[in-house]
């Protein structure tokens, strides 16, 4: 597989990221894709291992956390495509398991990367940036409308209710298994988390749409506006469809009940996120507008949520950020109880930090909590009170703090599926085949298991498409 000896021959080099005093000032995607060569070689070094960790999830940590790809993407062979320049027989290896590699390419933390055997007493491989690559050479050349076509139609149908990864997922395969595919998506724009919850600059809104299009093309249809419960009712899809799935993700965001919480000026990081993306979509990706000059904007939560709040309050022009964060922060190492090929927890710095900390070397505070929203006599928020926590997250005395705060942005994840869209079709129990104890309706995705990654995501709705297409071919022979 590749070039034996490319990991000796060539560093590891990712796709750099754009000057921060450059990509603070638009909103365009932050790195910039490698040369062709560059790519090539970053292929080669992919070792021919004799047990290639990296396509095969490992969980641990009580099933929660996994190690290599959990889709089981066959990222060996893919490789070994890029670095003999054969860009179409990477992609058609790709896209056996990853029906959105464009998504994973750009938002996906990796973990194959972390446990790549290269990775042992090296940098690993870097296979993200190497999908990417290949699902853009995909478009490029035309090749992803008829990787989607179907060989011939059957005269099922199915309902997915849910545009975000496992959504799109799900439909992509049912078509490709010859189904006739119809998409609900209560948003006046399909993609879900995709297009809403992830900011431009790290996916750019046209890759997302790009995707929509190909899939309207080869015959799915979306249906947008569109409410189960309230636009449609549970019983008119079943009616209306062999089976439905829903994959409408773990929307319910989590909150922060505390004294002061009616004030205004506190937001759920999802809304503000989802209203930043609308006025890039109105207004372009030039940052010519500063809503937040003069303000002082706190983020509250560590993850990936809390970083694209601080690069999107920056470049809203934000007088101040400051993020909390409850945990303490993670080592700068592995530690012994956390081996390879285990997923790395140590303290990685996101791009929203590095843009935040230029001006605020103490942007990131860790093991704080906050006790109180204090407001002003207009209702909106001022500022917060902030205390320090132990290891058990109990409250330090005489440790707080209070911290200015025109605008908060909680950031702290999200809680599970809305239970009204379960409870509107009887869903008392999902089994691990993603089929209810409701024989028409399926769940996939993270309305399944939780919150989680998007490749958890697409791989959910590829599985769960995979056990719809099984049971309605038995129905022909009843």
């Amino acid at each position: 597989m590749a070039d034996p000896f490319g990991f000796l021959k060539y560093p590891r080099k990712d796709n750099p990221y754009r000057p921060v005093a450059e990509r603070v000032q638009d909103w365009e995607e932050l790195q910039t894709p490698l040369s062709v060569a560059e790519r090539k070689e970053q292929a080669a070094r992919c070792m021919n291992c004799g047990i290639p960790f990296c396509h095969t999830g490992i969980f641990y940590g009580g099933k929660r956390a996994v190690s290599g790809c959990p889709n089981d993407n066959l990222i060996p062979e893919w490789n070994d495509f890029v670095y003999r320049g054969d860009f179409k027989n990477a992609f058609d290896r790709l896209v056996k398991t990853n029906p959105l590699p464009e998504m994973t390419g750009r938002v996906c933390p990796a973990p194959c990367e972390k446990s790549c055997t290269e990775g042992l007493n090296g940098s690993g491989v870097a296979i993200h940036d190497n999908e990417r690559f290949i699902i853009d050479q995909a478009f490029e050349n035309d090749w992803v409308k008829a990787e989607g076509l179907p060989v011939e139609r059957t005269a099922f149908k199915v309902a997915i209710v849910g545009s975000g990864p496992a959504g799109l997922s799900a439909a992509w395969r049912l078509n490709q298994l010859g189904h006739q595919v119809t998409v609900y998506e209560r948003s006046d724009r399909a993609g879900g988390l995709l297009m809403y919850g992830i900011p431009n600059m790290k996916l750019d809104k046209a890759i997302v749409q790009r995707r929509i299009d190909v899939m309207e093309e080869v015959g799915i249809h979306f249906v947008l506006n569109t409410e189960i419960g309230s636009d449609i009712s549970a019983e008119e899809l079943q009616s209306a469809y062999d089976r439905v799935i829903l994959a409408s993700g773990a929307s319910v965001a989590r909150d922060l009940k505390i004294p002061g919480r009616e004030l205004t000026g506190i937001h759920l990081a999802v809304d503000y996120l989802t209203e930043c993306t609308k006025q890039v979509m109105k207004y372009g990706k030039k940052v010519t507008e500063k809503p937040l000059a003069g303000k002082h904007v706190v983020v509250i939560g560590g993850g990936d949520t809390g970083n694209d709040c601080i690069g999107s309050a920056i470049r809203q022009g934000a007088a101040s950020v400051k993020q909390l964060e409850i945990t303490p922060q993670l080592p700068g190492t592995r530690i012994k109880s956390n081996p390879w090929p285990e997923y790395s927890m140590i303290d990685r710095l996101g791009y929203g930090q590095a843009e935040g900390l230029v001006e605020n070397p103490e942007l990131t505070v860790y093991s704080t909590s906050t006790k109180t929203f204090i407001g002003a006599e207009t209702g909106k928020v001022s500022a917060i009170e902030t205390v320090q926590v132990d290891s058990q997250f109990q409250p330090i005395k005489g440790t707080e703090k209070i911290v200015k705060a025109d605008l908060v942005l909680l950031a702290m994840g999200f809680t599970g599926a809305e239970k009204n869209l379960l409870e509107a079709f009887a869903i008392k129990e999902v089994y691990e085949n993603y089929a209810t104890n409701n024989e028409k309706v399926y769940v996939a995705g993270d309305a399944r298991r939780g919150p989680s990654l998007v490749i958890w995501g697409i791989r959910e709705g590829r599985k769960a498409a995979e056990e719809v297409d099984q049971l309605l071919r038995t129905l022909v022979y009843q």
